[in-house]
């Protein structure tokens, strides 16, 4: 059993621990209560995770002596709406929700949002704690902040920066994963290494059959380096104000526009993302930024694992008009994440649409 590494997000007053092992879910009661005095605990889950974690999670706090209450949504991108916030607003009043509680996610990256919103905009901000069930939700989405849910046309539009006050993360639940949500996740990992160290991008590769075989001790170091990246990113640019944090949405501009395109059903975000991630690349390689052979590697590792590297079959036109929704657009420019060499990104503005459209073709 790989011994539990403990990451420490400093951000002044909302600085917070990520501890990732082997086994640690048996802990999440003494990890909240290190960590606040609440006396009562929101459980938000969904339908998948429920049976298969929550239960345990909400016995562990129930058999503990603490109030505990389980909310769970119905699994899928379709819960993070406005529609789901409200009835979980009113499921948390009706259980006497107030300052002394917490609300605890135990699920993927939709429970880690939704729960977070949640928890950001009830009685102004209640204490937040992360339990990520999700490979993709372990390394990205569960570190750094962000909250929020959909509307039709725009993910993640509407939201909060709101810092949880603990993630804690048990690479053993990643057994119970399907091959395909696993994939999704490896999408966001492969990212942290083209964005910010060819080193880690060299470790996947050559470790590519260890992480498939979701070998504990390997994913520990995978999972690891992934948040520390993001860590640093999120320690320099909190609020995405100087641009920095802006990098970890490689990607995303396309990968967005996919997801709404396909109405947030038949693609994981994972997949949009990896197809995102192709896209940006062949972007800046027909812009002269980067050489084939970057492209190539990111290709090579995303197919290993099983994910799409194409763009769907969708109009690249009505792409186009969906990445206008994306929240780096500014000055009427959309913004693109593109990679100088494996390793480093940069921001990119005034990319002819042609040059887009070139891409987003099937």
């Amino acid at each position: 059993m790989p011994p539990t590494r403990t990451l420490r997000v400093e951000l002044k007053d909302r600085s917070y621990d990520i501890a990732i092992g082997s086994g640690t879910l048996a802990t999440c009661y003494e990890f909240l209560t290190e960590r606040t005095g609440a006396t009562h605990a929101v459980l938000v889950t969904d339908t998948n995770v429920d049976e298969l974690y929550a239960d345990g999670v909400a016995d562990q706090f129930s058999e503990a002596g603490m109030d505990v209450h389980l909310l769970t949504v119905d699994a899928g991108e379709a819960s993070k709406s406005p529609e789901m916030a409200i009835e979980l607003w009113e499921s948390m009043l009706a259980e006497g929700t107030d300052r002394q509680s917490a609300v605890v996610a135990v699920g993927g990256g939709v429970v880690g949002d939704l729960a977070g919103f949640v928890a950001a905009t009830f009685a102004r901000g209640l204490p937040f704690f992360q339990v990520p069930t999700t490979l993709l939700a372990q390394v990205d989405s569960s570190v750094g902040g962000k909250v929020g849910i959909n509307l039709p046309e725009a993910k993640n539009i509407v939201g909060a920066f709101w810092q949880p006050i603990g993630v804690l993360i048990d690479v053993d639940v990643l057994s119970t994963l399907s091959d395909r949500e696993f994939a999704a996740g490896m999408a966001e990992v492969i990212k942290y290494g083209v964005i910010l160290d060819e080193k880690f991008f060299q470790y996947l590769e050559e470790h590519q059959s260890a992480i498939a075989a979701r070998d504990a001790d390997v994913l520990v170091q995978v999972i690891a380096r992934s948040c520390q990246l993001k860590a640093d990113v999120v320690e320099a640019d909190e609020r995405e104000l100087s641009g920095e944090r802006a990098k970890l949405n490689y990607g995303h501009t396309f990968g967005h526009a996919f997801e709404a395109a396909t109405h947030y059903g038949s693609l994981l975000h994972g997949e949009a993302i990896a197809m995102g991630m192709v896209c940006a690349s062949r972007l800046a390689e027909g812009m002269g930024r980067i050489d084939a052979e970057c492209t190539e590697r990111q290709i090579a590792l995303f197919r290993h694992f099983g994910l799409p590297t194409d763009p769907p079959a969708i109009d690249p036109e009505e792409s186009f008009r969906l990445m206008w929704h994306d929240k780096k657009v500014a000055n009427g420019q959309i913004r693109f994440v593109l990679p100088t060499r494996l390793g480093e990104v940069e921001l990119v503005d005034q990319v002819p649409s042609e040059a887009v459209l070139r891409v987003l073709s099937p």
